[in-house]
């Protein structure tokens, strides 16, 4: 795991940026894995800029998200099929049939999560996947004690994950349940992970992802296991790794 310090959340959404831009530069198809939250609103703003000011294309980019709640509807404005709309994919040139996230309205949810596994798979697989972590290790919607070789699936939401997320909602009991996630094992085929962390409140995750053991009890340490992952965290996610 290659670790690039940088200063502030700024200089991690900037540094990430200069990172997926080059390679889109490079691949004449590219497939991006792309996650929500707040963590990655800097780097989208950033490839917004690089799109409206810069003039770099996305029309031949196809892009995967790593998870959706089950139950919301796309129009939900907590749905993550509102966020990448609000955040990213309006403002950018991208074919709105070129990006994808679990629909987590569909009816038999095994069968959504298969026809995920399959588009990746269609897709070339990811080349750059974009991650954040949760103070609990999780990684997409991964919770402690999920196996490494799990695939996109059905998940019940830890209480910290519901907790964490509660203030984007009206209450702790608007917050889903349940989510689709893709798997850690689908997560470790793509080809290179950028995972970006920032702010104090994840340093002890950040510890013990660079100085604790590969463990199913903390699942963001499977990244140990793939041999492409740069860490872009800023000094205060860091100041307890020595």
């Amino acid at each position: 795991m290659k670790i690039l310090k940088v200063k502030d959340y700024q200089a991690m959404s900037e540094k990430a940026c200069q990172l997926i831009v080059d390679q889109l530069k490079q691949l004449e198809e590219p497939v991006l894995g792309l996650a929500t939250g707040s963590t990655p609103e800097g780097l989208y703003q950033q490839l917004i800029e690089q799109h409206v000011k810069h003039g770099i294309s996305f029309k031949n980019t196809t892009t995967f998200n790593l998870d959706e709640y089950v139950g919301l509807a796309k129009s939900d404005p907590n749905s993550y099929h509102f966020y990448m709309r609000n955040k990213l994919f309006d403002h950018i040139d991208i074919p709105q049939d070129q990006t994808h996230v679990p629909n987590g309205e569909g009816k038999d949810l095994t069968a959504v999560c298969q026809d995920y596994e399959d588009a990746i798979k269609a897709a070339g697989h990811v080349d750059i996947q974009v991650l954040g972590i949760g103070l609990n290790g999780h990684i997409g919607f991964n919770e402690p004690g999920t196996s490494f070789s799990s695939r996109t699936h059905v998940v019940t939401l830890d209480e910290s994950t519901r907790k964490a997320n509660a203030r984007f909602f009206a209450s702790l009991e608007d917050v889903p349940t349940k989510a689709i996630t893709m798997g850690i094992q689908s997560i470790l085929e793509s080809k290179q992970i950028i995972l970006l962390v920032s702010g104090e409140k994840k340093s002890d995750a950040v510890e013990k992802l660079v100085n604790g053991e590969v463990s199913e009890d903390f699942p963001a340490s499977a990244l140990k296991q793939h041999d492409n992952v740069i860490l872009i965290a800023d000094e205060a996610a860091l100041k307890n790794v020595k």
